[in-house]
């Protein structure tokens, strides 16, 4: 038997059976090497009403705190909106692994689909919340409830062939960068209508007695149209009945057998080889996934943080050295950062990555965030256009160099392991980076409202020292990307 063809048969582990909905996915994409316009659609739209409650709430969420009464002073309602953004997270931490478990065992679609619908059911709760204690509520069972984050990367991966891998993966954070145009620009505009539009909105009408309920209602208006729309989404799982055997084989495979056949009449031993089935080591003890998980994780503790602190930061007072931002100036900075990262991610990142690699880029722009950010407190000096420049310049190159950090780390986490664990591997990684972005918005807002108050300190004042801890862990975050701790598998 020729050697080369021996070889490339035994990369091909498994028959295609008739009624597998993941060999059908795999044999089409093996037929059909064109761009993959229909899979990247479907994956962006999923990650966008996933997104958009996250994003969506951080303009308006300083007003909702406030509007609470819970606060007994200003500079506590930080601390109070931090554990609002931290529920989202910690429910999601406590159930990754198992949705992740759910989506290898009885596929992706299922778990992409009840996601949606707890976004549509519980989204909009929040924005009908009564008080505090029932928007952490809304938001904890949202988090637990939707478990699409991780199956959706599995299913990213996947979806398309394997040329077009980094581009599916990087489609993730374009849909998130969508999100960040979208959803600010809902929470900006959209929150407390009465206010803006009373021609339109009346303070006793619905909107009125819940001024941040109209945002949320328009998520879950194109959550529902994702629900349906995400019905003829195709599986992408392997689902095999090993005893029962099929004709249906890889289409580069079978034509290997045919050269095989030709040189060695042992079908025996072909069909033996052929069933041979991939084993499931521990992914606990796979080195290049733990180490890619726990620096995306220390990313995410960053990027959380941030997300929570600038909005807080942006909608204080400049006698706590904020900016004075309205709920409407933060969504229009965030929505023009958003339409970058949408044209960066869908144009130029996949070209950057093939070229230096997810490690080195993820490297560069950790470490072209830290002069960056130490920038950040001196903009309060700016008034005017200029201040309104300088933030969204600031803002944009921020958020564009994190997004290309966590691309980087899904490129790495789905290489790291086989088909048959990535849900798995996916729950894991979810679960460590919402445990650390459950640490973010509580422990930011917590720290903002503390350097709110130690405005004449020596030692780096006011916002200084916010923005400095968020140095920290992103120097922290870069000196992990150096060998030997994370060294990504060679395929």
């Amino acid at each position: 038997m020729a050697e080369g063809s021996r070889n490339r048969l035994l990369k091909e582990e498994y028959y295609y059976f008739e009624n597998c909905p993941g060999c059908k996915m795999e044999r089409h994409n093996q037929l059909h090497r064109g761009f993959p316009l229909r899979q990247l659609v479907m994956i962006s739209l999923v990650l966008l009403v996933t997104g958009l409650p996250i994003s969506g709430l951080f303009p308006f969420l300083y007003f909702m705190v406030r509007d609470f009464n819970i606060a007994d002073k200003v500079e506590d309602i930080g601390f109070y909106a931090g554990f609002v953004g931290a529920s989202y997270m910690i429910g999601r931490a406590l159930t990754s692994v198992f949705w992740g478990m759910v989506a290898d065992r009885y596929g992706r679609k299922p778990v992409i689909l009840f996601g949606i619908v707890t976004v549509i059911i519980f989204n909009t709760l929040f924005g009908l919340s009564l008080n505090y204690w029932m928007a952490i509520i809304t938001r904890f069972l949202l988090g637990s409830l939707n478990g699409i984050l991780g199956p959706i990367k599995a299913y990213a991966s996947e979806s398309v062939s394997e040329e077009y891998q980094a581009l599916a993966l990087s489609s993730i954070n374009t849909a998130w960068g969508i999100s960040l145009i979208i959803g600010p620009a809902l929470g900006g505009f959209l929150a407390q209508p009465a206010e803006k539009f009373p021609s339109i909105f009346s303070h006793e009408g619905l909107f009125g007695r819940f001024p941040y309920f109209l945002p949320c209602f328009c998520t879950s208006l194109l959550a529902v149209a994702t629900l349906i729309i995400s019905l003829w989404l195709p599986e992408s799982l392997h689902m095999h009945d090993e005893n029962v055997p099929s004709p249906y084989r890889p289409y580069e495979a079978v034509e290997d057998e045919e050269q095989i056949g030709a040189c060695d009449g042992n079908e025996e031993t072909q069909t033996n080889t052929l069933k041979e089935l991939p084993s499931k080591p521990s992914l606990f003890k796979n080195w290049e996934l733990m180490t890619s998980i726990l620096v995306y994780c220390i990313f995410s503790l960053h990027d959380m943080a941030y997300s929570e602190i600038f909005s807080l930061w942006a909608v204080s007072s400049r006698s706590l050295g904020g900016l004075s931002f309205s709920s409407g100036d933060v969504g229009e900075v965030l929505a023009i950062t958003g339409f970058t990262l949408l044209v960066f991610q869908s144009s130029l990142y996949p070209y950057v990555e093939r070229i230096f690699g997810p490690i080195m880029v993820s490297r560069v722009c950790g470490i072209l965030s830290i002069p960056l950010l130490a920038i950040y407190p001196f903009l309060s000096l700016l008034t005017g256009a200029a201040l309104y420049i300088a933030v969204t310049l600031a803002s944009l190159f921020k958020n564009l160099l994190s997004v290309s950090i966590t691309t980087g780390m899904f490129i790495i986490q789905n290489r790291a392991v086989e088909q048959h664990q990535r849900g798995a591997a996916n729950g894991i990684a979810m679960t460590g980076m919402s445990l650390f972005k459950a640490i973010g918005p509580a422990a930011g807002g917590s720290l903002l409202s503390w350097s709110q108050k130690r405005q004449n300190a020596a030692f780096l004042p006011g916002p200084q020292m916010i923005f400095f801890i968020l140095n920290v862990i992103e120097a922290i975050g870069v000196l992990l990307t150096f060998k030997p701790f994370l060294v990504p598998r060679q395929n």
